[in-house]
């Protein structure tokens, strides 16, 4: 028999299972985060932690009736099973926790239970989807539009002026498209599709000054002043290319959902080893109930707008990536109408 039985308290009958000539520590079953269950007949000789908080025994006796069922056959052919099902939780009013659970026989009448708890799979699943479901989207919407355009260009091929105009369409429907493309490639790298890039002391005045260049033609556009404030002398353990990239979307959604003639201020302060960059404008702000989801891929707090700026919705999410692979942070504060603060918070390279 590979369980002998032992009680350890009135809650749960434990055994200590033999493999070969040596036995394992019960202790390290415990610890095992899958639900362990063995059954002797239909009686629980052994239930670790995970399978009493998943709540699937009580005492001896095994409370799901879909893996007494699934055991019984285990027991009379001795063949694996494999089922998929849902459990009530604890909280009734939490839902239902999905599960996986795996069945064989251990010899004689004894059977062996592993549930895997998939709640965090089903999350991951969905996250996917949703993902997939709106990159079709995304990039769905500028092909047709371009797909479009060329249909009224065939049309409209003996009025010079049209053709001007809708050539010009394709043009920004194509950035919009390339641009689109471009951050997904950054995300997917961000989030482990490459190797991270080896850290290197940046100096935090001289990549600002880089974005401050590369979004001055931006800003003047739309008559917005952008300008840096705030301490210098600062530096930062990182990759001076992403730390670009991070500050320099910001900047461009401050501009982005900024009214001509205002301001955008990028700042600078360090305190107890942080510093803190801080890109701070005179726009329409942000909803108190969006503040919490602009992080996320694809979600725009003004769709109307971000569909005239050419935005992807993918910006801030790339931001997001970018301060958690520095061991850092972004944090947004807003006020509808008065305008929004953006701070990057990455520790002094004095204190890595």
């Amino acid at each position: 028999m590979l369980f002998r039985g032992r009680r350890r308290s009135p809650a749960s009958a434990v055994v200590a299972p033999a493999i070969g000539s040596s036995r394992l520590p019960l202790a390290l079953l415990d610890e095992v985060p899958d639900a362990t269950v063995a059954l002797r007949g239909d009686d629980v000789a052994y239930a670790n932690s995970a399978a009493h908080r998943l709540g699937i025994v009580r005492g001896t006796f095994l409370v799901v009736a879909e893996l007494r069922q699934a055991a019984r056959l285990v027991r009379r052919d001795g063949v694996h099973r494999e089922l998929t099902l849902s459990l009530p939780t604890v909280d009734l009013s939490a839902g239902r926790v999905p599960v996986r659970a795996q069945l064989v026989s251990l010899g004689g009448d004894e059977v062996g239970i592993i549930v895997e708890d998939q709640t965090e799979s089903a999350r991951v699943e969905a996250v996917r989807r949703d993902f997939v479901a709106n990159v079709s989207h995304e990039v769905k919407t500028p092909v047709g539009a371009i797909a479009l355009l060329v249909e009224a260009i065939k049309q409209a091929d003996n009025d010079p002026s049209a053709v001007t105009r809708f050539v010009n369409r394709i043009a920004s429907e194509t950035e919009r498209l390339s641009r689109l493309v471009q951050e997904l490639l950054d995300l997917s790298r961000l989030q482990g599709g490459e190797p991270l890039p080896e850290m290197v002391v940046v100096s935090v005045d001289d990549f600002i000054v880089d974005v401050v260049d590369r979004m001055q033609p931006i800003a003047g556009t739309k008559q917005i002043r952008l300008s840096a404030d705030g301490e210098h002398g600062h530096k930062v353990l990182g990759d001076v290319g992403q730390l670009g990239v991070a500050l320099s979307n910001l900047v461009d959604n401050a501009i982005a959902y900024s009214s001509a003639s205002t301001g955008v201020t990028i700042a600078v302060k360090a305190r107890e080893g942080i510093v803190e960059i801080s890109v701070t404008d005179e726009g329409i702000g942000i909803e108190q109930g969006d503040l919490g989801r602009v992080f996320e891929r694809f979600y725009r707090v003004d769709p109307a707008r971000s569909r005239e700026t050419g935005g992807t919705g993918l910006g801030l999410a790339i931001v997001k990536h970018i301060m958690n692979n520095h061991g850092g942070e972004v944090t947004v504060w807003s006020t509808l109408g008065v305008g929004s603060t953006f701070t990057l918070r990455l520790p002094a390279a004095t204190a890595a």
